[in-house]
């Protein structure tokens, strides 16, 4: 493809777009949130991971010129030109300008499961600072032009991000088969865990699916899904439930929480008011499972 797309973004001059869905539409695995090109200037830019709201989302972005500021966790550095920042929020980060500096980028942020599964991924394994090939650039700078033009319909737009996660996921896992062999297989256990939601899923038996030791695989599946295997699995069986609660009105809550793998119905109970907040019954009545994922933005 060249540089000439990353050219064309950036003769096109500074500007962004916030994507939405219609409310009511269902929920995309990939979905961008907002994308744009920008040159900063002084110590106005500033954000903070832990300050942007408990809906998860992502930004990925790669510095043209000048450098931003990165504080992850408990490490500072810079980011500096040619390098690509990808970050998943909420978390301990912050990224910033000092006064008298600049910074030139591009950046795309997007949410849904599959999205967040494939960044957390590559978070797990490559650290928040990529050094991505030439060619993977300039993709993700036409998937950002095309975003920035807009007039796509959201599954179109769903298209153009999820390129751009799958051009990510090439130039990182494509050079390490090693990370590629363990995504796959993390991939073949979600899919395993969807299949067998009615009914007892140990951390041994998932390990053993993934065919990786059971603290290996406990190790490489909470840095990927941002949960401990045991959490994950309950926090998907009570989705499955919350599901069902709405959509099917006359199954009783017992058998509800038995076809989520749920034996005891009090336990049931318990973990889905810790979730969402209310019992079973009330949560069908008040129709809440349509708020129960929020949009996110990149402001």
């Amino acid at each position: 493809m060249g540089n000439f797309v990353l050219n064309n973004l950036i003769s096109a001059g500074p500007a962004m777009r916030t994507v939405s869905l219609p409310r009511g539409r269902q929920s995309l695995h990939t979905m961008p949130t907002s994308s744009g090109y920008e040159i900063r200037n002084g110590n106005e830019y500033d954000w903070d991971g832990r300050k942007r709201g408990l809906a998860p989302f992502t930004v990925l972005q790669h510095c043209i010129a000048g450098r931003g500021n990165l504080r992850y966790e408990q490490r500072t550095t810079f980011v500096r030109p040619g390098e690509t920042l990808l970050l998943l929020i909420p978390h301990n980060h912050r990224y910033w300008l000092e006064k008298g500096e600049s910074w030139e980028f591009f950046w795309i942020s997007m949410n849904g499961e599959e999205a967040l599964r494939i960044h957390r991924s590559i978070l797990s394994i490559a650290g928040p600072i990529l050094r991505l090939q030439a060619k993977t650039i300039d993709q993700l700078a036409h998937c950002c032009h095309r975003l920035i033009r807009g007039g796509e319909t959201p599954g179109a737009a769903s298209a153009i991000a999820y390129e751009a996660a799958m051009v990510l996921y090439d130039d990182v896992f494509g050079s390490h088969p090693t990370f590629s062999q363990e995504y796959r297989a993390l991939q073949h256990v979600l899919t395993y865990i969807e299949s067998h939601l009615d009914r007892k899923l140990s951390v041994g038996e998932l390990a053993e699916v993934a065919g990786l030791s059971r603290a290996y695989f406990s190790r490489i599946f909470a840095a990927s899904e941002g949960l401990p295997p045991a959490e994950f699995v309950l926090q998907k069986r009570l989705r499955r439930a919350a599901k069902l609660l709405t959509k099917t009105a006359d199954m009783p809550i017992k058998e509800v929480a038995a076809l989520c793998g749920f034996e005891d119905p009090n336990y049931f109970s318990k973990v889905f008011r810790r979730l969402y907040g209310t019992n079973p019954s009330d949560f069908r009545t008040s129709g809440m499972y349509a708020n129960v994922t929020g949009v996110p933005r990149r402001a």
